[in-house]
């Protein structure tokens, strides 16, 4: 049986190589429908991947208190829309010091969603984000120190002009030959002191998680004050198994700060670190199948082209056929033949769809998403899977045409 089904892919490359133009066209049109699935696939696994590595670098333990957004009630009775109150300074920190589950919380806000860091002459494009944040901050938000220190207890208390950078806004203003660590930079009019440089958190998804500069929280207070100003209380607690219950006494003691009586709604959301995360990956899933839409039809039409070329070859090949039933090759034989040829193109075709698709996929990560390499085995396993089937179905017809023809008629067409 080995023996046979070697034979039958030798005789079927010899074929091949025999209308080369044609089978190249044909393995093209299969290697992009392949190109269209797995290299989208492989594409969206990139994005996937992106998505979990910057979501919960904060780690599976961490969950985060902020204030609702506004939500409008429409019907009979509704009252139009409905603003949720702010999260107070004071009611953050009340529940930092009363949340008495062995976990860690952290009060920040952002004093600027643009801002410009300047440094003698060198300054960065508006977009750098300027959080206030308290001596857990980094710890909870997932950053971690590269160079330098933390805030003091002392510093977050007072206030004080110090700052800690991202890795971007650092690279930006001083570059490989000044050393940041104790040089003064501008943030809109006040003058900071660097204190501590933060290792790269990756920008990728849009995150821009090293254009970031962070002042103690009573900084923020003093100078970047605004009407309505919110806070956002992060709460990591010591083990992922502890989620349920921090959350769930998280709840219950802010519920108690801000006056929230039996039967009240929560007028504050608690989102886990991995909520968006999961949020995000569900909405690929509408591109997935769009991406398998595209592809089917791709193969489709390949299919139709490999048909057609299958048919072509057994009109050309009438008096080959013929020749070899005379000799003794059975119906099943010549049928074989035809079958192990469609499949031996829709392999080399779906082959180089597939290298192409792995390529594609590893450039999208590498190059837009700042991700690692990523080996698509179960798309590549389908890659092959859907070849080898339109194989089977582009080659049936063809090949039970073949073993059809009368040895005697064949042997006589010109």
């Amino acid at each position: 049986m080995a023996n046979l089904v070697k034979e039958n892919i030798r005789i079927s490359l010899k074929a091949i190589s025999s209308q080369k133009l044609r089978t190249a066209l044909t393995m093209l049109i299969i290697s992009i429908g392949i190109l269209s699935l797995v290299g989208t696939l492989t594409a969206i696994d990139a994005i996937k991947a992106a998505i979990n590595s910057n979501f919960t670098r904060m780690g599976a333990n961490t969950f985060t208190i902020r204030n609702k957004n506004m939500t409008v009630k429409i019907g009979n009775r509704g009252r139009g829309p409905k603003g949720y109150r702010q999260i107070t300074y004071d009611q953050a920190i009340r529940f930092s010091k009363e949340y008495e589950f062995p976990a860690f919380p952290s009060v920040s806000t952002m004093a600027s969603g643009n801002a410009t860091i300047k440094y003698a002459s060198k300054k960065t494009d508006p977009n750098i984000r300027v959080f206030g944040g308290d001596a857990n901050y980094l710890t909870t938000s997932g950053y971690e120190m590269d160079r330098g220190r933390n805030f003091s207890g002392q510093e977050v208390e007072y206030g004080t002009h110090v700052v800690i950078l991202g890795k971007e806004v650092s690279e930006k203003l001083f570059g490989k030959k000044t050393d940041p660590l104790d040089q003064i930079i501008s943030i809109g009019s006040g003058k900071y002191k660097v204190i501590g440089l933060l290792k790269s958190k990756g920008s990728s998804m849009g995150m821009g998680g090293d254009k970031v500069c962070i002042i103690p929280l009573n900084n923020v207070r003093q100078y970047f004050s605004r009407p309505n100003m919110s806070f956002t209380i992060n709460v990591m607690a010591n083990t992922p198994q502890q989620m349920e219950a921090a959350i769930s006494e998280a709840t219950g003691r802010f519920r108690i700060i801000r006056n929230l009586h039996a039967g009240m709604e929560d007028d504050f959301e608690i989102t886990k670190s991995d909520n968006l995360a999961n949020l995000l990956i569900e909405n690929t899933q509408k591109v997935t199948a769009g991406a398998t839409f595209i592809g089917i039809i791709t193969l489709l039409g390949a299919a139709i082209g490999l048909m057609n070329i299958m048919l072509v070859s057994v009109s050309e090949r009438t008096r080959e056929i013929g020749i070899r039933k005379a000799v003794g090759a059975n119906h099943k034989t010549i049928r074989n033949q035809f079958l192990v040829e469609a499949i031996v193109i829709c392999q080399l075709g779906g082959l180089l769809g597939i290298i192409l698709s792995i390529i594609m996929g590893n450039v999208f990560s590498f190059f837009v998403l700042e991700g690692s390499f990523i080996m698509p085995w179960a798309w590549t396993i389908l890659g092959f899977t859907i070849c080898m089937v339109v194989g089977l179905i582009s080659g049936l017809y063809p090949a039970v045409k073949a073993s059809r023809l009368d040895p005697i008629e064949s042997l006589r067409f010109e």
